[in-house]
């Protein structure tokens, strides 16, 4: 299993329009800091699979060489995981899409023009996919009421993709994180800084600690960090374009 990190920026990216931080302007300049927004790009046996479909899903899918997928799986229904579903206008008809049910339902008000093939999910149900087997689990990203984590396993191989979530995780969804051999966290600002809706880095790392991770890397990170070679010495930062293989 392959795993790419197509965008690990938060809703607004990095740099943020009109923003000249220290991210920002290490963005601007061309640094590491630039952010496109949240997409993963999976790869099994037998295809590739999408977990959310970023506004910057062009240039991602053109960055990769990218022209077709086997499936795309939504998390939940801000629009920085789904607006960039559009592009495929034009260029592959009827892609297999997978999420609960109210997810879809929401999602689809905007994008059933592109009449995607739906495939709606239960909360713990496995479903195959590319030669996968992807599971969804339920976290905590209010006040939105509806938002799923991602277990992907392959034979003994396993990665977790939280989605956006706070630490305030059930016990259910907990177990199934456990012992993965990558975690994808959501960690969109420095210790210190409390959300409601997200972990800071701090939670972020210690719900890494529990859950027995073997690797842990942030995503959905923000301009609030400091630039990302500086960042990087304290925390498990990802970059756009990063990748692992399973």
């Amino acid at each position: 299993m392959k795993v790419v990190l197509l965008g690990t920026g938060d809703a607004i990216g990095t740099p943020k329009i009109g923003c000249h931080c220290p991210a920002c302007q290490d963005a601007l300049n061309g640094g590491p800091s630039q952010r496109l927004r949240f997409s993963v790009l999976v790869e099994g046996p037998g295809g590739k699979v999408l977990v959310d479909t970023s506004p910057d899903l062009r240039w991602q899918m053109i960055s990769r060489g990218l022209d077709h997928v086997d499936g795309v799986i939504w998390t939940h229904g801000h629009y920085d995981h789904y607006a960039g579903f559009g592009d495929f206008h034009r260029v592959q008809n009827h892609v297999p899409v997978y999420g609960l049910k109210d997810t879809l339902d929401y999602i689809l008000l905007y994008l059933g023009f592109l009449k995607p093939e739906r495939h709606d999910v239960d909360w713990f149900k496995p479903f195959e996919l590319a030669g996968l087997t992807f599971t969804l689990f339920p976290v905590n990203h209010p006040p939105i009421r509806e938002s799923a984590g991602v277990m992907v396993t392959e034979g003994d191989k396993k990665v977790v993709i939280t989605g956006d979530t706070n630490a305030n995780i059930s016990q259910q969804s907990l177990d199934i994180m456990q012992d993965a051999d990558l975690l994808i966290i959501d960690a969109i600002v420095p210790p210190g800084i409390n959300l409601v809706k997200h972990m800071n880095a701090a939670e972020a790392f210690e719900l890494g600690r529990q859950l027995g991770a073997r690797e842990v890397v942030f995503t959905h990170i923000s301009h609030m960090y400091p630039p990302h070679t500086e960042a990087v010495k304290e925390w498990p930062l990802g970059k756009d374009g990063m990748e692992f293989i399973i």
